[in-house]
Order: structure tokens, then sequence, then C-alpha cells
């Protein structure tokens, strides 16, 4: 039929434009957390985009549950306010009629939804708590940027490299400062190379510097020039970490029994479970009222939206700590909404046929 093709169309375009304007946000917010990350040295700069990778992937399941509500919304609501709505009203089409080609249009989304938050979400978080680790136990100068003073958090040295080759092995013009037995020491080279002795330990060979070592704030100090200097590379130990509820497959969740794996495996049945009655919720709650204004039945969505996403929250923490029956968990939540919905287009099918009548009569009367 005509409305469905000129729904889906629009449909598709709004869910385009709404996702874009998500994805931007959420992209800015968490690169704005990761360059302060970086700028505390607490991240490389080399990590920051992997790492945003990751949790853009880690946020697509939610993001997209929402760009399906809103494009919904935003569609059906436009369509009320230009009076288009009314025009398919006065034909004989009732809102149960706009069931089937907003859910022809939601369910392919649910079901990437639904691959997304079982599959794909534990496999990033997985992955990025793997890639956290790897940066955790690099050593200090994997973790040098070229241009910039880098501190050590373990040997209490500052470096300087003003240019490195891709392997990062071999760099050039080197500063390194320290402090040794209250001395404080500065060398400068013009060139080094890395290289690993047969136990393991790693050595900055750093050739034709000049070493410089004497009291802070006083001039004793005493200089050394050199033709080689191995200058032996800290390498972080990292303590292995158990593995997250979070991070783990949802075959894994399957399988284990505690309270903490059964919440997070609902968590993740919920999510494309609450985009499909948001979805369906979105139906009702886009018809608006020109005397409420053209804003109100949006304030209502996102009180619903908020609330919803609250409610499974804590109905995940309840289960997780024990305190809620597993079997129960997240169910009557979805039920809570899914009666609402119920309601909602119970109410707005009783009132759908005094809408054509009106709009026959006063379109009679401008002829």
């Amino acid at each position: 039929m005509l409305f469905r093709r000129s729904l889906l169309h629009e449909l598709i375009t709004v869910a385009a434009g709404s996702l874009l304007i998500l994805l931007g946000i959420v992209v800015a917010q968490r690169a704005g957390y990761l360059l302060q990350l970086a700028a505390n040295g607490a991240l490389p700069n080399d990590a920051i985009t992997t790492m945003l990778g990751f949790n853009m992937v880690k946020f697509l399941p939610m993001l997209l549950s929402l760009t399906l509500f809103l494009s919904i919304l935003m569609t059906l609501s436009r369509w009320y306010r230009d009076s288009e709505m009314i025009v398919w009203f006065s034909s004989g089409l009732g809102i149960i009629s706009w069931i089937r080609p907003i859910m022809s249009f939601a369910i392919p989304i649910v079901v990437l939804i639904s691959i997304l938050s079982i599959f794909v979400m534990p496999w990033a978080t997985s992955k990025g708590e793997d890639y956290k680790a790897q940066l955790e136990s690099r050593d200090e100068l994997s973790a040098i940027s070229t241009g910039s003073f880098k501190e050590s958090s373990s040997s209490g040295r500052v470096y300087f490299i003003e240019s490195f080759d891709g392997l990062g092995n071999y760099v050039k013009n080197i500063f390194v400062q320290s402090m040794h037995q209250q001395k404080l020491g500065i060398i400068v080279a013009t060139t080094g190379s890395r290289y690993t002795e047969k136990n393991g330990d790693n050595f900055l060979l750093m050739e034709n510097g000049t070493r410089y070592q004497g009291t802070s704030g006083t001039a004793e100090f005493s200089t050394t020039a050199f033709e080689k200097y191995a200058l032996r590379v800290e390498t972080a130990e990292v303590k292995q970490k158990p593995k997250e509820t979070i991070s783990k497959s949802s075959a894994e969740l399957f399988q284990n029994k505690d309270n903490a794996s059964k919440a997070e495996l609902q968590w993740r049945l919920a999510i494309p479970i609450s985009a499909l009655i948001l979805a369906f919720l979105a139906i009702p709650l886009s018809a608006s009222d020109p005397r409420s204004g053209r804003s109100i039945n949006f304030v209502l969505a996102l009180v619903i939206y908020i609330i919803y996403s609250n409610m499974l929250s804590i109905m995940q923490a309840r289960v997780a700590q024990g305190k809620l029956d597993a079997t129960i968990g997240l169910w009557p939540v979805h039920l809570i909404f899914l009666m609402m919905a119920v309601y909602l287009f119970y109410r707005r099918a009783n009132q759908l046929p005094v809408v054509p009548e009106i709009f026959t009569i006063r379109w009679f009367k401008t002829r």
C-alpha cells in the first residue's frame, strides 16, 4: 500500500539521521574521556582510537534501541502534526493498522540488536579488557609518544624522544631524566636502539651522548661523554585479573549458575526485548493533541524510556545480589510496559473513529 511505502521510507531516513546524531554524541563524550586519560598518562596516545572502537561496539545495541524508538516516535508525530494521520484515518485505517508496517521496520533492527547484545557486545568487552591488560604490561618506552615528555610510573624517569621507526626499535634525539639517591641524572643522546638480553630484560642503548649528574638547585654537576650507554627499560608487572561477568560470552553465562551470570544473561536478552516493546509503545505515544503542544509527547516518551531503562537496571542488580529469583528476573518490567502499550492502544482505538467524522464534517463545510 501507498502509506506503507511512504512510512517505511520516512522511518529509514529518520532512523539514519537519528543514529548519526546519537553516534556523534557518544563518540564526542567517549573521545573526551579517553583524551583526558591520555593527558593524565593513564592511556597511551596510540591506544585512543582502538579503545574508542571497542567502546562504540559496546554501546551500539543501546544506541540502536534508542534510535528505533525515536525514529518511530518522530515520524508518526510529524504525520499527526501535519494532519496526514487524519487523512489515513478518514480512509478507514485504524491505529491497529500501523502495527504491521511498524513491526516490519522494527523486527530486522531488533534482530540486529539481539546479535550485537548476545554475541558482539561481550566479545568487544572482552577484547577491550585484553587490550587494556596489554597496554599495562608494555614497557615504559613503548608508551612514549614522539615530541612529548612521558613520565614513567614505575621508575620515576622522564623520557623525551624526537622520533622513532615504525617498530619503535630505533630512536633519535633522546632525553632521559632520573633521580637516584637524591642525585639528579640527565642523559641526552643523538641515537639509540632497543635490544633484549637472553634473560628477557629490555635495554635502551644510547650512542654518542652526554650524561649529567648532580644535586638539583646547585652548580655541582659532573659531565660524562659516552659512545654507548645502556639503560634498562622497566616492564610493568600486571597481575592476572579474574574475568569479569560482563566480558564473558553468553555461552559461558548460560553454563554458570551463579546470580551474577544469570543477571548479566537476562540483561543481554532484555536489550532486544525492550527495543521491540518500545517500538510497539511508540505508536500510541506519537499521537499528539494540537492544544497540548508539539513537545509534550516527546517529554512523556523520554520519561518512559528513562524509567524503563532504570527499572531494568534495578531488577538486574537485585538478581545479581540474590535478592530476586532469577526465574522472575527482568520479566515483570517487560510485562508492565507491554501492558501499558496495550492500554494506550485500547484508548487510542476508542478515540480514533471520532477523528474521521470531524474531518469529514469540516471538509464538507469548506466545500
